[in-house]
């Protein structure tokens, strides 16, 4: 059993950084995709981020060993690297048609659902403090999309579609972190991500163009560039964080990914209104959003909660 180091300010300064390239990532690429596809985007960002595991692993001699999967491991394996693909295209397609702020704060039905996911299949609890979370996770989606709600329980247009398509992402990349977190009782997680980089890169080959990168302007290109290697250091801060932190508290951290994003959007939209554009929603839905990602923390630290309470009360008797 994992635990952590207790330098919890080194593992929340990770965890801050973490939220903040996630943060501003679907601004960096909502640039690219004005040039290059989902698919091709999302291939030069497994690439090379499969590459530079590869060479790290190669370099210290800790390649993963293929002997130690067995036949569930090997469907484990195909699970995560399909959820993995269907994600990343998934989101991507919806971030062509949403703003990055709607997109980022839609996805976060990702963690919720893989708590749900591995309730139902790892028997974990589901404590009375979590589902409290989810029901203000719930009313903060409904003020959110306060200004579009008929729209998107009445019709099929071009932001329902985006809406679904980024639910979808969610729902897929459920699959993928479920398996991944059985791959990680044979592999380390550099191992397994590595392999499902590289993966998921060779089955999208037949339909990338990475001659596409030739279209891309400069700073598209270093854009490009920064969206590759922010899945790496990104994942990398995560899991160091969770070396030094609870998860529950690191999770809890990372809730507060989309308000980087809406202020990343702002502050660019001011710099750069060439190319950010601002957000498109009013109060009410902000008030919305402050409530998704409240509603996100206290889903991740439900447990944590509830057994402080309890302690306090077995205290006071």
């Amino acid at each position: 059993m994992h635990i952590s180091s207790g330098r919890w300010v080194y593992g929340l300064m990770l965890a801050l950084l973490t939220a903040v390239l996630w943060g501003v990532l679907p601004i960096q690429l909502k640039e690219v995709l004005e040039v290059m596809d989902p698919i091709t985007v999302t291939w030069y960002r497994l690439i090379v981020s499969g590459s530079l595991l590869l060479v790290y692993l190669a370099s210290t001699r800790r390649l993963p060993d293929f002997r130690l999967l067995g036949g569930n491991g090997r469907v484990l394996l195909g699970v995560a690297v399909l959820g993995l693909i269907g994600n990343y295209v998934l989101y991507l397609l919806g971030l062509k048609v949403l703003s990055p702020g709607t997109t980022q704060l839609v996805i976060q039905v990702a963690p919720i659902l893989f708590l749900l996911g591995s309730v139902w299949l790892f028997h974990e609890r589901f404590s009375v403090g979590q589902a409290m979370g989810l029901a203000v996770l719930i009313v903060g989606f409904g003020l959110f999309f306060n200004q579009r709600l008929h729209e998107l329980l009445t019709s099929l247009g071009t932001y329902t579609v985006g809406v679904l398509t980024v639910l979808l992402a969610a729902f897929v990349w459920t699959f993928y972190g479920l398996a991944q977190k059985q791959l990680l009782t044979r592999w380390n997680s550099m191992q397994v991500m590595m392999v499902i980089y590289l993966a998921c890169a060779a089955l999208l080959t037949p339909w990338a163009h990475p001659a596409q990168v030739l279209q891309l302007s400069t700073l598209q290109f270093w854009l490009l560039v920064a969206c590759c290697l922010n899945t790496l250091v990104a994942y990398g801060a995560f899991a160091e964080a969770l070396a030094h932190w609870e998860g529950s508290r690191v999770s809890a951290t990372l809730a507060i990914t989309p308000l980087v994003t809406f202020g990343s959007v702002a502050l660019a939209a001011q710099l750069w209104p060439e190319h950010v554009h601002p957000e498109q929603i009013n109060g009410l839905a902000y008030v919305g959003a402050v409530l998704v990602v409240l509603g996100s923390a206290v889903t991740a630290i439900g447990p944590s909660l509830m057994a402080n309470l309890r302690a306090r009360r077995a205290t006071g008797e």
